[in-house]
């Protein structure tokens, strides 16, 4: 897929984990929710902590309206509308998806120098200064209050901090409905990657998640999604408290390129495009489908003069594989970044073309993914070569058919050391197979 490069012209949610004061990245509410309902007219109701309600209103059909049951003919039981075949609504979704919806606040310090024209000469001074994002609860230990939390890697990094590697070392997160300053949970950092600007944080021992309703993300398989499927944003948009926003997918995976949260390094990200109104602030926060599963996290948008609706979010498969390598390399070690494992071959994507499945009125992309170039002394060499079309890889006894070029690629980030990878292949008409046993050698930091 052709790369799209973005300009400084054009302003990202990744570039604007804007600084706010603390007094307004945190919302009053301070009632958590503990329960959603469906009542018998088809009315979503909240339950609180407190035991108080809140009706949202019609969510679904009612006797008399549409059908005998309530059902739109056209749509699917409780009024659920159906999308390439696959029920969806977008206010059970979306309940869903706050559960593991959490604020970030980072705060900062970063030394400025007043007067002289050279470092060195004049004064400097110390100032102080926050940044609001979003976050999904991954992994939870609810009867120990601990969780791990996904989020951008550019939503607790500032290139300014005072901090050695960027990185703010007073990070709080707040539940949804839980968002007034003495329900802050303290978070810190294990470990991300400017490349592909996903972070993991980790909370300990809170007695607010312990007695809360949070719950770790469901999570979809992004490689399933298509164009056309629902893209519910769920964060903390503005850094006014957390928010809902609908829209649907625009293209499954393309690629964008981006000057990083450095302001120095360039980037390409595999992404997701959709319509669904992001804002600086749902950095790091979920992108969700229908039935409130994640399919992606949401990392940057487009405004532009002559421009609606373009936004972005890593695929879910990715960015749990980035935590996931976080968290087996990073979480109580020295290393804070991704170690991804590389067997020495480049690819390349040909004969790309959409494919309709009639049983699913789903649309694919399907591509022919073949060895383009292998690398001297590395683990392939010898074993691979250029014009080899992969037809699957498996590694821990999950095999992947690689119809895309991306897949191949995300895969290593799930391999580690002493995993052995397994490729299927074709040359010259014959099916072949090999297996690569992977060393600590081939590891790179990302």
């Amino acid at each position: 897929m052709k790369s799209r490069i973005i300009s400084f012209a054009l302003i990202f949610c990744l570039i604007c984990a804007f600084a706010l004061a603390l007094s307004s990245c945190v919302s009053t509410q301070t009632i958590g929710v503990v329960g959603a309902e469906i009542n018998g007219d088809g009315e979503l109701i909240l339950t609180y902590q407190d035991g108080s309600e809140q009706n949202l209103g019609v969510v679904v059909g009612k006797d008399g309206i549409d059908g005998t049951d309530g059902t739109d003919g056209a749509n699917g039981a409780d009024g659920a509308i159906i999308i390439n075949g696959t029920e969806s609504n977008v206010s059970t979704a979306s309940a869903k998806g706050l559960q593991s919806a959490v604020s970030i606040v980072c705060n900062f310090k970063a030394t400025v120098q007043q007067g002289g024209w050279r470092p060195g000469y004049g004064n400097t001074t110390t100032k102080e200064y926050s940044s609001a994002g979003s976050g999904v609860i991954y992994k939870m230990n609810k009867s120990e209050g601990n969780a791990f939390i996904i989020t951008n890697y550019h939503v607790v990094y500032d290139a300014s901090s005072n901090t050695e590697n960027g990185i703010s070392d007073d990070i709080s997160v707040y539940l949804f409905g839980s968002a007034s300053e003495e329900n802050a949970i303290k978070a810190t950092y294990v470990g991300g990657s400017i490349y592909y600007d996903i972070a993991v944080l980790y909370v300990e021992g809170s007695e607010l998640l312990k007695s809360s309703n949070a719950a770790s993300i469901s999570i979809a398989d992004s490689d399933k999604i298509s164009v056309g499927d629902n893209a519910i944003a769920i964060g903390n948009a503005q850094g006014y408290g957390i928010s809902v926003s609908s829209g649907i997918v625009s293209v499954d995976s393309e690629y964008i390129t981006m000057t990083a949260a450095d302001g120095r390094t360039e980037v390409s990200f595999r992404v997701i495009r959709v319509d669904t109104a992001v804002n600086s602030g749902n950095s790091g926060g979920g992108l969700f489908d229908g039935k409130g599963n994640l399919i992606g996290i949401v990392n940057a948008k487009i405004v532009d003069d002559g421009v609606e609706n373009i936004g972005y979010a890593i695929p879910s498969n990715v960015a749990i594989s980035i935590a996931d390598n976080i968290i087996d390399y990073c979480f109580g070690t020295e290393t804070e970044r991704v170690q991804r494992a590389s067997i020495g071959i480049t690819v390349n994507a040909t004969d790309s073309k959409a494919v309709y499945d009639t049983e699913t009125g789903r649309v694919s992309i399907c591509e022919t993914v073949s060895v383009y170039e292998v690398s001297n002394n590395s683990l392939a060499e010898g074993l691979l070569q250029k014009g080899d079309v992969l037809i699957s890889a498996t590694v821990n006894g999950c095999t992947t058919k690689i119809t895309r070029q991306y897949h191949i690629i995300d895969m290593m980030l799930d391999v580690r050391v002493g995993d052995v990878v397994e490729l299927t292949f074709l040359r010259e008409g014959e099916t072949k197979t090999v297996q690569i046993t992977v060393t600590e050698e081939c590891l790179s930091a990302y």
